[in-house]
């Protein structure tokens, strides 16, 4: 199986040094993909060195802060053209475990896309705020709730999906970010009939580094919802 490691980055350069070398230790067959929104702190002229050293190591430098969601399409295009058989999609911050990729390339086997859950067998959260918990927890409901997907962490960043799945979207037609691209994805897969597993994980927040999360994030996932819901209805959703 061919699989590739999609990691959106923005002043990411002290955990990325970290993190491609764990992956590459755990699996050396993968490879990995970094898409960079043109960070200040150099985090694309570092992996652009790794790159000319390691050919498991490709980097996609972008010309500004263009969000989370467009950086993940790019990366799904990238892993079509090149004939990958699956992608997964991990932040930067060592909030998703590099040990689960293991467990999502062997359950992918037998489900077209998996999602790494942390609302499964409760809740799987560490040095979160009450405030930040709370939020995306009940968003989460929202989420399920009005778009009528009994996921219980769409808005989660750590998923596997087959090649079959991203062939299946209009990947053109996606421009959401942060919840609500994560929203999008798993709606347009779930609407198209395929096959998911919600497979538990434990999220750490970032230890390095400032989160990406901000209230025009939150405001665009509130109304995502309710469009992709109209869409669905009116056989509008592509």
């Amino acid at each position: 199986m061919k699989a590739l490691v999609i990691i959106p980055t923005y002043n990411e350069i002290h955990n990325i040094k970290e993190l491609i070398r764990v992956i590459l230790d755990l699996y050396p067959d993968i490879n990995i993909l970094v898409v960079d929104d043109n960070s200040p702190d150099g985090t694309a002229n570092y992996i652009q060195e790794l790159s000319e050293k390691d050919s498991r190591i490709f980097l996609i430098k972008r010309s500004g802060k263009l969000g989370l969601g467009t950086a993940y399409v790019e990366g799904f295009k990238f892993m079509l053209k090149n004939n990958y058989d699956v992608a997964i999609q991990m932040d930067a911050d060592f909030s998703h475990d590099p040990k689960e990729i293991k467990n999502f390339l062997e359950k992918i086997k037998d489900y077209d896309w998996i999602i790494g859950s942390r609302y499964i067998n409760g809740v799987r959260v560490i040095n979160w705020p009450i405030r930040r918990l709370l939020l995306s927890y009940f968003a989460n409901y929202y989420s399920r709730i009005i778009t009528g997907m009994p996921i219980k962490d769409g808005t989660g960043g750590y998923k596997c999906f087959s090649r079959k799945v991203l062939e299946s979207i209009n990947l053109d037609n996606v421009h959401s970010n942060g919840y609500s691209f994560q929203i999008e994805m798993n709606f347009k897969a779930y609407k198209k009939g395929f096959k998911y597993l919600e497979y538990p994980i434990t999220f750490v927040d970032r230890v390095q580094g400032s989160s990406k999360m901000s209230k025009k994030i939150v405001r665009e996932a509130v109304f995502l919802v309710w469009k992709l819901r109209c869409k669905s209805i009116f056989g509008l959703l592509d």
